[in-house]
């Protein structure tokens, strides 16, 4: 569905990205771990645009996308869900969930969407007049994934779900992408160091200093002594 073939990326005169060959089939969720600061997050806004030095190749679903703009791609249906979240904190949840269905592919499913996404995510359904400034870390992070649901997207690029958030809400949010999967959406997701993660992957990526180092199955990573202390917590 989506695969990048030597791909360099650069903020200014700084090389994140080395040589980085991977890809991601239909329906799939792969799994890309690493340090923080190595270039995950980069590799993410490099295939959704974000990033506007690169070189090598991206291809979704047969088409050559590197470099198109970031407006193009959501139209085709690659969307960027960031770490940090980016949501707009003066407006509602509604609001901002509305504002995810803003390209032509989205507008015309937003009914459809918004639905799906309150059946996904009840508990923005019962907020949906609440400000997201005011929301917890968890409801914030829910937000977030629900809003780049919004955008009738295909493939989904998630940066690190779980960051600062609670056991318990991690466990919610990875249950919440298991079922975004299970419903037909293909997943290239970010992590850290989640050791459950690893079980919603069928494959596994570590980029170390911008390069890959491994490329398996969860199995084939948990018999790696290095990644099982260093990633997977075992």
């Amino acid at each position: 569905m989506l695969k990048t073939t030597d791909l360099n990326a650069y903020y200014d005169q700084f090389h994140v990205l080395h040589q980085v060959s991977c890809e991601v089939h239909e329906g799939e969720v792969v799994l890309m771990l690493g340090p923080n600061g190595h270039g995950k997050s980069t590799l993410l806004k490099s295939i959704c645009g974000l990033v506007h030095k690169v070189d090598g190749a991206i291809v979704y679903k047969g088409e050559a996308i590197t470099r198109l703009s970031t407006e193009k791609l959501v139209n085709r249906g690659i969307i960027y869900i960031a770490e940090n979240r980016e949501l707009f904190g003066e407006m509602t949840v509604l609001e901002n969930l509305k504002l995810g269905a803003y390209s032509r592919n989205a507008r015309k499913a937003e009914k459809k969407n918004l639905a799906r996404v309150f059946e996904l995510f009840p508990r923005l359904a019962t907020r949906k007049k609440q400000l997201a400034s005011t929301m917890s870390g968890g409801e914030a992070r829910m937000l977030a994934i629900a809003r780049g649901l919004m955008s009738n997207a295909d493939f989904l690029c998630i940066d690190e779900p779980s960051l600062g958030l609670q056991p318990n809400l991690r466990i919610e949010v990875f249950n919440i992408i298991r079922e975004i999967n299970r419903q037909g959406k293909t997943i290239l997701l970010v992590e850290q160091n989640i050791p459950q993660i690893a079980e919603l992957a069928g494959r596994i990526y570590v980029l170390e200093e911008g390069c890959i180092t491994f490329e398996g199955t969860p199995e084939a990573a948990a018999r790696e002594e290095r990644l099982k202390e260093i990633f997977l917590g075992m």
